[in-house]
């Protein structure tokens, strides 16, 4: 009895020592101690919070809000991404966007929707209806209109939804989709710090410097969305016409699939895409209620899929560009947990994610260990905030998930990032 007591206290002890030693890393850290910082760690096969600072306090997630989306789809999507809903009749096809974002992509090059519209011997008619939201997300900065990271939403994307300017070996200005050519133009008056392209707010006018054009310049600028461009792009794919119709979805509508689901949320997830992030959305919205809106299907992942978090998530968009967004440490850590139960594979799981020293976002942060990535995470990443939420495997074996937080720091964000992986470092090398 003495022996089973003594054993016991030791394993008190130690499990003691591990979190004052986890909490002495932030408490002697100047950089974790100069702006709101907040960290809980789990262990995965004992089911249990090893360590929490500030874990119940709610923080600007960023890009961690993809997390909510990835999970919404794991429940709400099957193996592959539906492309198109349609109906056929005696001489015309009528199909309706989902919100795919892998139609036509330039990395994901999902190709069935096109293939069976070019196949069909029938008249092509779109109909608009479906997508009634904004262009852009609630809480979304206007004047990033310009930037790649933040594309438009709308119900039937194409091409990444955005166009690709390059210099072509003449030193020529180039555009694709080729449909723009028409309305790039150099501009005496445009006088950019850096050469750059910028489209106007309002329409798809392109200008750029009357000057000479870098080597090898390209740059990714989203276009403006509209009913009139998506037929217009269509027709130049297909090469038939495509007429404009408005009517509600078919409850007998039929669905084309388009690109493997895992592929697409690897794609999300590893270089962190907002414009996939946000699509998804309006595709769970698609398949669960025949209409393409942000609100209802997270609305319904609240209800449904997300109810026993410890704390209510406020979450606003698919990506995280909103800051209207807040969610706790450890709302996402149980977030994480119901995502490795909902995959039931770790390497499949991991697969997806970001690897520590290998891919993705955390790519050039981390070191691996002999080869190994010991660390799949996700990054958000905004102005003032940023932050680290994913699974982590230590020396000992140990399946861990973290949720990492830092939000309104002014230094520069290298530093707060080197510090989170100084800490998960230590934990994969002593816990």
């Amino acid at each position: 009895m003495f022996c089973g007591l003594l054993l016991g206290s030791c394993n008190v002890n130690r499990l003691s020592v591990s979190k004052s030693k986890i909490k002495k890393q932030f408490t002697n850290s100047q950089i974790s101690n100069d702006h709101f910082t907040g960290f809980a760690l789990y262990d995965l096969d004992e089911k249990k919070m090893v360590f929490e600072l500030n874990a119940d306090k709610y923080f600007t997630p960023a890009s961690n809000t993809k997390l909510f989306t990835f999970y919404t789809c794991l429940k709400m999507l099957g193996d592959s991404i539906p492309a198109l809903k349609y109906e056929t009749h005696a001489d015309s096809l009528i199909f309706w966007g989902t919100g795919d974002p892998s139609f036509l992509h330039s990395d994901l090059k999902g190709t069935n929707g096109v293939r069976f519209l070019q196949a069909s011997n029938k008249q092509l008619y779109y109909s608009t209806t479906g997508y009634t939201g904004n262009f852009f997300g609630p809480g979304w900065g206007w004047d990033d209109y310009n930037d790649d990271y933040q594309v438009e939403i709308n119900a039937l994307p194409l091409e990444d939804n955005e166009a690709l300017l390059y210099a072509d070996t003449d030193g020529n200005m180039q555009v694709k989709p080729q449909y723009f050519k028409r309305d790039l133009t150099p501009d005496a008056s445009y006088s950019p710090e850096s050469f750059k392209v910028k489209r106007d707010f309002l329409t798809n006018n392109f200008v750029y410097p009357q000057t000479s054009i870098p080597a090898k310049f390209k740059q990714q600028v989203p276009w403006k969305t509209s009913d009139m461009l998506t037929r217009a792009l269509l027709e130049d794919t297909l090469k038939q016409p495509v007429y404009l119709v408005s009517l509600p979805v078919s409850s007998k509508a039929r669905v084309i699939y388009n690109s493997n689901a895992d592929s697409v949320y690897r794609r999300m997830l590893q270089p962190s895409d907002n414009f996939i992030a946000e699509q998804l959305l309006l595709v769970c919205s698609s398949t669960k209620f025949n209409v393409l809106s942000t609100d209802s299907v997270i609305n319904y992942s609240k209800k449904h899929f997300l109810n026993d978090l410890p704390d209510e998530p406020q979450w606003i968009d698919g990506s995280g560009l909103s800051r209207y967004n807040l969610f706790t440490p450890r709302s996402i850590v149980k977030l994480l947990c119901k995502i490795s139960d909902e995959v039931k594979n770790d390497s499949l799981l991991y697969s997806m994610m970001s690897a520590g020293g290998l891919t993705g976002t955390i790519k050039n942060a981390y070191k691996t260990d002999n080869g190994k990535a010991f660390v799949w995470a996700k990054t958000g990443s905004l102005s003032n905030n940023h932050n680290q939420s994913g699974y982590l495997v230590t020396r000992k074996g140990k399946r861990l998930a973290f949720s990492f937080m830092n939000n309104n720091f002014i230094r520069p964000a290298k530093d707060i990032r080197n510090e989170m992986v100084r800490i998960v470092t230590w934990i994969h090398e002593t816990y």
